[in-house]
């Protein structure tokens, strides 16, 4: 990776390490994998499995991205691509079911219950897994989507720095971690995810990198926390 402003990368790690909760992973029913455009989440889930973590994988995903800073550059939806590699990785196919349709958190979250359902499958509890800067906002989803069912987080286990790629760029990254912050606050003040609180060198931290112009993946027009 290039030299990067130390000063925004530091920044920016404290927005990133605000968005994970830490869980400590624990054995679950099911094992809900969020589809994204980094498939280290799908390798993390293979091995959360082979952990004996889950014995049912859902992978949740549709093809939701396709000209902005979230594009997978998949024509499958993230759902196939991610039971695909995790089948690479030795997870039975048997053991994985597909949720193709969700286009975001909520919809994960909601078609996945339905898919449940469907099946008569009641699991009593579920390890949800996701990239380590979505923890957040799936969990404020939850709340809201499926409040009654226990759940624990858990990612692939990366610094800020050991997130980046060479397709995965801090100039990519950063916006992202940015919008999905701010997402946080939008979305609860619609009813879409349970409050958080923000402390004041998130939000610092936040104002210090929009002003810098990592701004591509906000929401214009909205205004920050009070």
């Amino acid at each position: 990776m290039p030299q990067f402003d130390p000063e925004l990368l530091r920044l920016a790690a404290v927005v990133y390490e605000y968005h994970q909760l830490r869980h400590a992973p624990q054995p679950a029913d099911a094992m809900l994998v969020f589809g994204t455009n980094d498939l280290r989440v799908a390798e993390a889930a293979a091995a959360f499995f082979h952990r004996g973590l889950a014995r049912i994988v859902i992978c949740s995903g549709g093809v939701a991205h396709t000209a902005d800073l979230l594009a997978t550059g998949w024509t499958e939806p993230e759902a196939e691509v991610f039971a695909d590699a995790m089948a690479a990785r030795g997870v039975p196919r048997a053991a994985i079911l597909h949720e193709p349709r969700a286009l975001n958190t909520a919809e994960n979250i909601r078609f996945t219950r339905e898919l449940l359902a469907a099946l008569k499958l009641t699991p009593r509890n579920l390890l949800l897994v996701m990239k380590p800067f979505m923890q957040r906002r799936v969990w404020a989803t939850m709340a809201v989507e499926w409040p009654e069912m226990p759940a624990t987080v858990a990612s692939p286990d990366l610094t800020l720095e050991d997130y980046f790629t060479e397709d995965l760029s801090p100039e990519r990254i950063i916006p992202i971690l940015l919008g999905d912050l701010q997402r946080l606050w939008i979305y609860a003040r619609r009813g879409w995810s349970a409050p958080q609180r923000f402390p004041a060198e998130v939000l610092h931290a936040y104002r210090a990198l929009t002003a810098r112009g990592f701004t591509q993946h906000l929401i214009p027009n909205e205004p920050d926390p009070a």
